[in-house]
């Protein structure tokens, strides 16, 4: 089992064909560091893919997932004064 003590959720939009590389790089590049047991979370633009990169403390695991139906509700997909959910 993979402990994930943190989960961080990227707020701007992930280019999907990225691989485990280079999602790593950003989340350097935007957090200074992968830390061990801290997942980090990327949508795309559309949030209709979400990726899913964990550090366990000796390497990273890398998970994507396609929504079949409808898209991951973020921040960034709530109409402006719309009421939550």
């Amino acid at each position: 089992m993979i402990r994930i003590d943190a989960l961080w959720l990227a707020v701007g939009p992930m280019d999907m064909r990225a691989g485990a590389e280079r999602l790593l790089a950003r989340v350097v590049q935007v957090f200074g560091g992968a830390q061990a047991h801290h997942g980090y979370l990327l949508a795309n633009a559309r949030a209709t893919r979400i990726k899913l990169l964990v550090h366990d403390g000796f390497g990273v695991w890398f998970a994507t997932r396609r929504l079949n139906a409808g898209s991951f509700g973020g921040p960034h997909t709530a109409a402006p004064g719309a009421a939550p959910g």
